[in-house]
């Protein structure tokens, strides 16, 4: 069965705004480090006035993830939501410039594009203050059939498991894409998601999706544990495929009974792990739309996710097919 997209992603549209900090400066603005926190427009305006000379970027989860799809050299289609303003006009024409599909409609009249405010310590940890503004304004209706039912593989973001609206377009895209013959991915995005939607996410999951993201702290949410491996088997038990990151301990890939550990790939330094979990599903679902064994569509999971973390931001700075050809992936 031929397909147009490598990937079809539905996320959060937000451009991120990234600056180097410390921990005195994120004690002083009362943040957690590490944390994901949601603020209001007020919130926002007041953090980015007090944050170093920052680099903005296209960004949320999903649209990270269809740039490293691209990088890899395939074929990516985003479906999110921005507004009709200068950060809009940006976003859209950020993945337009690297290949990728973009027509969503913008929001006239409404809440503005969101942004996330991204400050990174020396360690390479990144604390994230997001206003969704336009982004949870996705509706069912902005679910281009023709977009779900022409990809390999169409990847929903977890981070729109919040808005009831943006839910229902979750449900319509899964409902096309098993029409088509098509495989549902989803990311887990984080354990404060897990934690608000645990019944909602596992009912989804058991009902809807084939390919599960999660890293280590999302996967021992969803199932209320400590230990890693149990939890990362539970949610093998319950989806065709599971990939469940553990940091430097690298990943493990679960189908059935076949089961597979990759090593991360060594980086000389972490310098930011925003993106980490994006990259990963970036080389693991362009690996399989090519054909590639799971623990090949691993390792180029880990590689696009170490070459993230070795610099400032949540998309690829070297082509990654390049790379890919460089250690015999692809």
């Amino acid at each position: 069965m031929t397909t147009q997209y490598d990937v079809a992603a539905i996320g959060n549209a937000i451009v991120d705004v990234i600056a180097s900090s410390d921990d005195a400066f994120l004690a002083a603005q009362g943040l957690v480090k590490g944390s994901m926190a949601l603020i209001d427009a007020d919130q926002a305006e007041h953090l980015y006035g007090r944050m170093a000379q920052a680099i903005e970027t296209s960004g949320g989860s999903a649209g990270n993830t269809v740039a490293g799809v691209a990088s890899l050299g395939g074929q990516a289609a985003y479906i999110g939501k921005v507004a009709d303003d200068q950060l809009g006009a940006f976003f859209a024409h950020d993945l337009k410039a690297i290949g990728a599909h973009f027509s969503s409609t913008p929001l006239v009249g409404g809440a503005p594009t969101a942004r996330s405010l991204i400050n990174v310590t020396p360690d390479g940890e990144r604390t994230m203050c997001t206003y969704l503004g336009a982004c949870v304004e996705l509706t069912a209706a902005d679910v281009d059939p023709a977009i779900i039912e022409n990809a390999f593989s169409v990847y929903l973001e977890g981070y729109l498991f919040d808005p009831p609206e943006a839910r229902r377009a979750f449900a319509k895209a899964a409902g096309l894409a098993h029409g088509a013959g098509r495989l549902i991915a989803m990311t887990l995005s984080d354990s404060f998601v897990v934690e608000r939607h645990r019944e909602g996410l596992l009912a989804f999951i058991d009902s809807q999706v084939d390919i599960v993201f999660a890293n280590s702290d999302e996967v021992k949410a969803l199932f209320q544990t400590d230990d890693f491996d149990n939890a990362a088997a539970q949610l093998g038990a319950r989806t065709k495929i599971a990939a469940v990151t553990n940091g430097a301990q690298g990943s493990i890939v679960l189908a059935g009974r076949d089961s597979h550990r990759i090593d991360a790939c060594p980086v000389d330094k972490v310098v930011d792990t925003t993106g980490a979990g994006d990259q990963y599903a970036a080389g693991f679902l362009f690996g399989l739309a090519r054909g590639r064994s799971l623990e090949v569509c691993g390792r180029l999971g880990s590689m696009a996710a170490a070459e993230v973390i070795s610099h400032i931001g949540p998309r690829p700075q070297v082509n990654l097919a390049e790379l890919a050809r460089t250690q015999g992936l692809i």
